[in-house]
């Protein structure tokens, strides 16, 4: 625990931690134009040479890269090593167009998985902890992260991988775990089927390390309820590095950003203008220390505000909020922005399961929107109509939450299929 708490550089005086980013920054541009021969064509159409940066505030001078430009790069083109010296790839999970490869030396993983250890500490995890690992293992960063953060802060590290949910929980009770690591749906799923065998007094876990897809506070008061845990948000993607690139402590009041290795900005997402701290855009991130694949200016198309309002656990890295949806994926319905957190909200607060799916269809030239929600077991046994009327009150909530219509259909629990891994909350049939 002492070596990957690093008060000297978590809690560093803001000054220091803009020397490093200036100095890192300086370095990094003049390896990617030396290197990237990809980026350095965006940096000349701009009219912008590495003598133009001479530190963070000259950031705003660089183009942005976005997955359009990994995609057209693939696979090679925005590597800035030999391969000879790079020892690993990730990729994500590809669901349109090619697939992002990132790639890793020994280094970039080295600095990855300490950011990860950061993570784990954070959350309470020491040497003396179990620490049960079911993010997808693979090409999906989830789980080598994780699993690498956790031998470097001495956890007894189970590598669970995602799946088998029988053999999860085998492994959870006799090797008493202590600190869960997966997808928030999946942390839903798991205590739904710890629950229902009678196992929560058989269950030693404390803490849950949860993230890779959108969930709201509704959805992680539901799981430490249930799990009887403390829940933190982790926040990564593929092409920074991996989950890691910042983390919730102790407060739970947004998740501190690892400024030694990343610069966080946030910008318009229509006009690129970069945005004064406090508001809500675009996150967009620079990689300063990575090796192999250091991406400058990424627009990721999460939408979160940065705060730097002091923490009371100590550290004093710029915290980012819970992502509020994304510039690309969101849905626009009718004219209107909807996130399925907004959704979310609305059905956990009404007393819904975190179990829905959210399809979005175009009849006669107009936009539907439908949601499936399951029922509990008390409510499938309800009268009908009683469960009409419970329809029109999520009805009547989602309208005053999104200012649209969307039809709610209650349906048998169980019967919206359980995720894994990433969970499926989205069927758009206009894109068909």
């Amino acid at each position: 625990m002492e070596r990957y708490y690093q008060p000297e550089i978590e809690c560093a005086p803001r000054e220091q931690i803009l020397a490093w980013q200036n100095e890192r920054l300086v370095q990094q541009v003049k390896n990617v134009w030396d290197n990237v021969p990809y980026y350095r064509r965006k940096m000349e159409e701009k009219g912008v040479t590495p003598d133009d940066i001479k530190g963070v505030d000259d950031l705003c001078k660089l183009p942005f890269l976005t997955k359009d430009d990994l995609r057209e790069a693939y696979p090679y083109g925005l590597l800035a090593r030999p391969l000879s010296e790079c020892v690993r790839i990730q990729s994500t999970s590809g669901t349109t167009g090619k697939r992002v490869v990132a790639f890793y030396t020994q280094h970039d993983i080295d600095l990855w998985e300490e950011c990860c250890a950061r993570a784990i500490v954070a959350a309470g995890g020491t040497n003396e902890d179990v620490c049960h690992v079911c993010y997808g293992y693979g090409l999906f960063t989830g789980g080598p992260g994780l699993n690498g953060g956790s031998h470097k802060v001495g956890c007894l590290t189970l590598p669970m991988s995602s799946g088998n949910t029988d053999r999860q929980l085998q492994f959870m009770t006799d090797l008493g775990s202590t600190i869960l690591c997966c997808t928030p749906s999946y942390a839903a799923y798991l205590a739904e089927s710890i629950n229902e065998r009678g196992l929560r007094d058989k269950i030693k876990l404390k803490a849950g390390i949860f993230g890779a897809e959108a969930w709201s506070e509704e959805m992680r008061r539901d799981i430490e309820k249930s799990l009887g845990i403390k829940a933190y948000d982790i926040y990564g993607l593929t092409e920074i590095s991996g989950p890691g690139v910042s983390f919730e402590c102790s407060e739970q009041r947004g998740m501190h950003i690892n400024e030694d290795h990343f610069i966080a900005e946030i910008i318009d997402p229509n006009t690129g203008e970069v945005l004064p701290e406090g508001s809500k855009g675009e996150l967009v991130f620079t990689s300063i220390t990575k090796e192999a694949f250091p991406l400058l200016r990424y627009r990721t198309r999460d939408i979160c505000v940065l705060s730097r309002e002091k923490c009371s656990c100590g550290r004093t890295h710029v915290r980012m909020s819970k992502p509020m949806g994304r510039s690309d994926d969101m849905l626009i319905i009718r004219g209107v922005n909807v996130f399925p957190s907004q959704i979310e909200t609305v059905l956990i607060n009404m007393g819904m399961p975190a179990n829905y799916q959210i399809i979005v269809d175009r009849v006669n030239n107009s936009d539907t929107l439908d949601i499936e929600v399951e029922m509990t077991p008390e409510m499938f046994s309800d009268t009908v109509a009683h469960i009409t009327n419970k329809e029109k009150e999520l009805v009547a909530a989602l309208k005053s939450m999104l200012g649209i219509y969307a039809k709610v259909h209650l349906v048998a629990p169980k019967s919206i299929t359980r995720s894994e891994g990433k969970a499926v909350r989205i069927i758009d049939n206009r894109k068909i």
